[in-house]
């Protein structure tokens, strides 16, 4: 039995009064979730261990099986690695966003939605005024970046920017966990007094760059501020070949830089899809073919979509029911449509990783509804896909790592 999991990020929602009360998923136009939900079982998943902030890194590690206790380090880690940076020991590896800052508050997490060509001008040039051979400003995706201190704590409070839309920033400032100094490297306090002269300084760098100015001109968002987060050291993590035999190779797609450098530790291949945006605009059918490549060459396959989690934190309704009515049509729908031709059987899982509700804008810690389903498979008594439905499921309300471990065990 091969296995997919087909992830829209963030998809998961809450009931919404414009929708008569639905929540998007019961809302939107997806016959094929509802389709396999009817042919296979169905549940709900925690995905965020006590302790823990319902971050998409810490939710899909938990969801590929992994103790988020033994092998926690961060987002930042999983960016460096998703972009081909080798950490070294002494490396603090932190997410950098460009993100918007108007009138004293957090605007968007994004920049304006910058592409990756926008995005790597302004970090290469915050790289030359800021860099120096203990700070390190490294190209990534869009909005999405990378800052090393050498020598950094990772015993500091971060605020991830699309935590807090729409609220000051000034207070949201980097601050001491602890003042515990580990050898070789700064204190706590020394680290966050550092991160956030650069988050000064970069503000007054990007606001006077000529790319910014000619966006303020045509009255667009402008990227006038870095906000680094997510902060760790390197991670030391079992790949999935080493915790499930049945696994012998594997591949992730995604245009996240944090899921594949989830899927670097976990020892998958990671593909990259030419148009694969993270956005509504995303290359799906792309995606899907080379997913269904993938699928036909190894045993596992992690498809990855983001953009509904965009749209939940960008509060954007429409965007966010058109995201997961193309998940259904132009992923789930073609990749079901073939493998159920094919003559080795293929296990499908659908899910979000977290909810992103579009009124509040931030994930929250909640279950999140999922699907199995194979060939053969004895259906449950559920019919739909949704958050309500899925309460019924066979499968009840798991926990963390028992998605990964049930899933493994379709053989």
């Amino acid at each position: 039995m091969k296995h997919i999991i087909i992830l829209g990020d963030g998809m998961a929602d809450h009931p919404v009064e414009r929708l008569g009360g639905k929540t998007l998923l019961q809302y939107a136009d997806t016959p094929y979730m509802d389709l396999l939900a009817r042919k296979g079982k169905t549940g709900r998943l925690m995905t965020i261990p006590d302790g823990f902030h319902p971050g998409s890194e810490v939710a899909n590690t938990s969801i590929l099986g992994y103790d988020l206790n033994k092998v926690y380090e961060g987002r930042g880690p999983l960016e460096a690695a998703s972009i081909g940076y080798n950490m070294s020991p002494e490396d603090l590896a932190l997410r950098c966003n460009l993100i918007t800052l108007s009138d004293g508050i957090i605007k968007n997490h994004h920049g304006g939605h910058l592409t990756t060509e926008e995005g790597t001008t302004l970090i290469k040039y915050l790289n030359e005024k800021l860099g120096n051979e203990y700070i390190q400003f490294i190209p990534g995706i869009q909005y999405r970046h990378l800052l090393i201190i050498k020598g950094g704590s990772k015993h500091i409070i971060c605020a991830p920017p699309h935590d807090h839309p729409n609220e000051a920033w000034k207070p949201l400032l980097i601050k001491a966990e602890n003042e515990n100094k580990e050898d070789g490297r700064l204190s706590p306090q020394e680290t966050a007094n550092l991160l956030n002269e650069l988050i000064i300084k970069s503000q007054e760098l990007l606001t006077a760059h000529p790319f910014n100015l000619q966006r303020k001109d045509k009255q667009n968002d402008i990227a006038n501020s870095i906000w680094p987060w997510g902060g760790g050291y390197r991670p030391q993590m079992r790949t999935l070949s080493e915790m499930f035999p049945q696994i012998h190779s594997g591949s992730v797609i995604s245009a996240v830089d944090l899921i594949r450098g989830i899927g670097y530790y976990a020892g998958l291949e990671i593909i990259k899809v030419k148009g694969a945006t993270g956005l509504a605009n995303t290359n799906y059918e792309g995606k899907v073919e080379a997913a269904l490549k993938q699928l036909r060459e190894k045993d596992f396959v992690f498809l990855h979509i983001e953009a509904s989690d965009e749209a939940g934190h960008d509060g954007d309704l429409q965007l966010k029911l058109q995201t997961i009515e193309n998940l259904d049509h132009r992923a789930v729908e073609p990749i079901y449509n073939e493998v159920k031709k094919w003559d080795e059987p293929v296990c499908i899982a659908v899910l979000p990783d977290h909810p992103t509700p579009v009124e509040i804008r931030t994930h929250v810690k909640e279950p999140v509804p999922f699907l199995i389903w194979h060939p053969g498979i004895t259906p449950d008594n559920v019919t739909q896909y949704d958050e309500t439905s899925c309460v019924r499921g066979e499968y009840g309300l798991i926990y963390l790592q028992e998605f990964m471990h049930s899933l493994m065990e379709i053989k």
